[in-house]
């Protein structure tokens, strides 16, 4: 699965997961492709994977 990305000066191309999780790291991207839409890096929230409680919005997944 690959995930389209829009780089800050303007580029889109295609990334695995992994890589998005570089450049979101090194503050490279501007937005990229979520199933929903388009996703705003500063203004859309945003999980980053080695920041532990770094998301602030509402809790969506299911627990029992």
């Amino acid at each position: 699965m690959t995930i389209q990305v829009e780089m800050l000066d303007g580029t889109v191309c295609r990334v695995v997961p992994k890589g998005l999780d570089l450049l979101l790291r090194h503050e490279l991207v501007k937005r990229f492709r979520r199933s929903s839409g388009w996703a705003m890096v500063g203004k859309d929230p945003i999980r980053y994977p080695d920041r532990q409680g770094s998301y602030s919005g509402p809790e969506r997944r299911m627990t029992n």
